[in-house]
Formats: C-alpha cells, structure tokens, sequence
C-alpha cells in the first residue's frame, strides 16, 4: 500500500511528465490496435466509401475525446470557465493557453492513427476502389460488355482477393492506390510537424512575456487546486477524528457513570499532543454548516491575488516602541509631552 501511495503522490508532483506518458502510452496502443484490428472491406459500392472513411476517421476522433478524458486538467479549465469573477477576474489568455495545451496532448494519438492507417492503405483501397478506371491496369475487354452497375460491383471487389478473379489487374489497382494512401500519409505527417514546429518553437519568440505569464497562472490554478484539496482532505480527516474521538468519550463518560466507576487517569502527554495537532488542524471550523459556507464561498469568491505583507516580529516591536515612546528622539509625536502648570505665590519680607 506505501508503494502504490509513494507512486500515486510522485505522480500528482510530476503531472506534466505523467501526461506526456499517457499521451506515448496512447500513441502506442493506437498503432497497436490498428495492427490487431481485422480489417474487412465489405466490398459493396453502397459501403465501401462509408466503411474505409468511417475506418480513417471515427477511431482518431474517440482517441481525441479519450485524451480529453483521461486529461485531469479539463475538469480544472471548466472549473476556472465556469466559476463565477468574485474577487478574482478571470484571465481568457490563460483559459486558451490551458485548453491548447489539453489540444496538443490529445492530437498525438489521433495524429498516429491516421498516419497508420494511411501507410497501411487498405481503408483508402476500400473506399477509393470504385473510382479506378481499370483500363490503365491490364486488359479490360470483358468489362466494356458490363453495364455501370456491375462495373461498379467489380470495382468494389478489389479490395476482395477471394471475390476478384482477374489478380493482375488487382495487384495493379491496390498498388496504385496504396501508393497514392502512403504518399497522403507522409504529407499528414509533414503537416504535422510543421504545426508542431510553429506551436512549440517559433509562438514563443514573438510572444514571450505573454507566453511566460499565461504558463506561469497555469501552473498556479493547478498548484493552488492541488492544495486546496489537500487542505480539505487533512482537514475532514481531522474533524473526522475529533468527531470520533468526542463520541467515544462521551459514551463511556456515560458508562462511568451508570456503573459507579471512578474516572480513569487522565492521558499521556503524546496522546495530549495528538489531540491538540488534530484540533489545529480545524482552524477554528468545528462545525457542518460553517464548512459548506467556506466551501461555497471559496466557490464564489476567490480571494484576490494580492497578498498582504506581513511585517517581522522586530519590525512590529520596534513600531510599537516607537508608538508608546515617541519617535527617535524619545518623545511622543515628535515633541515634548504636555504637563499641566503649576501656579506658585512668591512672598518677600523687608525684615
């Protein structure tokens, strides 16, 4: 259990690098599942379009929503979208850096699959095949007898090597095609990385304060979430146990007193150290309703982002002395203090 705590917190201080994994860890199993999956072009006119695209498309698409769902900051970015100002305004430039951030890591295993499939060429054979002219590939005498309807059934029988008699020709046509399919894919792929270059390298030269200051609150409103759970966790653990704690004590105080019993020593000194940590740990909530409400107005009402400045202890001493002393010279506000005046009868005799 202490390794799988050890290796669940190294992974929430390193999420960046955890998702970058996930993201590999997609990429892989896309390529794999492709190489797996059993590929079987129906070889219909009315399906072979639908089947091949739909095989090009729909998978990238369902590893797009999965690298949305398996991305812990989405429910953060909606969160931050959604909350209402308060005390603090909300920042759309960094409300884009987060969700192009989230975008980048989710293409990755798409970008893959379509690469694949494209190398691979049989969705593209599938859903091209009934556009091929086969006169350019071999002797198409008997076609020209055919009518539009069965040339179009025979086309679609390429893909096909058991419903396809004429194998030159069909050698021919799927070459032809899987070249064209290949020469797709290595264009997507250069596309690509050209946007990725764009992306990564060249946005932040021109913009790299922005650039700097949208990464920077980024990173904070996922470092302040993380904390303000974990402060909510130690917390409720903490109200748990005194709760706990006050209930067992208070149902064998009963006890002692329906039998008689005289109380027991009081508790050690760590045990007494035990109870004031967990009631320091409440901060001064110790009740339901008094939770909800610093739950809800955490909700509604972030505090602002402007720390007060705290003056060290001897700053505060010395201001105090100053205050009750005088300023430097020792005398309050700057002058002497007033005293009242004394009235004197001077008398003086001849004698």
């Amino acid at each position: 259990m202490d390794k799988f705590r050890m290796m669940f917190q190294f992974l929430q201080s390193n999420q960046e690098s955890f998702m970058n994994g996930i993201c590999g860890i997609m990429a892989l199993a896309s390529a794999q599942m492709y190489s797996a999956f059993e590929f079987c072009c129906p070889c219909m006119p009315e399906y072979n379009y639908i089947y091949g695209i739909g095989l090009l498309c729909i998978p990238p698409i369902w590893f797009f929503m999965l690298g949305f769902v398996l991305n812990n900051n989405v429910s953060m970015l909606s969160e931050e979208w959604k909350r209402p100002t308060g005390k603090r305004n909300k920042d759309p430039v960094v409300l884009r850096y987060m969700f192009s951030s989230i975008t980048q890591r989710s293409l990755i295993a798409p970008a893959v699959w379509v690469s694949v499939t494209l190398m691979d060429g049989k969705s593209f054979l599938c859903a091209f095949s009934v556009d091929l002219d086969l006169e350019q590939f071999g002797n198409s005498s008997e076609i020209h007898s055919l009518s539009d309807m069965e040339k179009l059934k025979l086309l679609a029988k390429i893909p096909c090597k058991d419903l396809f008699s004429q194998t030159e020709i069909r050698v021919a046509a799927s070459r032809y095609i899987k070249c064209i399919s290949q020469a797709c894919g290595w264009l997507f792929l250069l596309i690509m990385t050209f946007m990725a270059f764009m992306i990564r390298a060249i946005r932040p030269c021109f913009t790299q304060a922005a650039f700097l200051k949208t990464k920077y609150w980024s990173h904070y409103i996922d470092i302040e979430r993380k904390m303000f759970d974990e402060t909510c966790k130690e917390h409720a653990k903490s109200f748990a146990k005194v709760c706990i704690h006050q209930y067992f004590e208070s149902i064998s105080g009963e006890i002692r007193r329906f039998h008689g019993r005289p109380n027991e020593e009081e508790e050690d000194e760590e045990e007494a150290n035990k109870r004031r940590s967990d009631e320091d740990k409440l901060m001064g909530i110790r009740a339901q309703d008094d939770m909800n409400k610093v739950l809800w107005n955490w909700h509604s009402c972030k505090p602002p982002l402007a720390l007060r400045k705290e003056e060290p202890d001897g700053q505060d001493n010395e201001k105090l002395m100053k205050e009750a002393n005088g300023g430097p010279n020792g005398l309050a506000n700057g002058h002497a203090p007033e005293v009242g005046k004394k009235e004197w009868a001077v008398y003086y005799s001849k004698v």
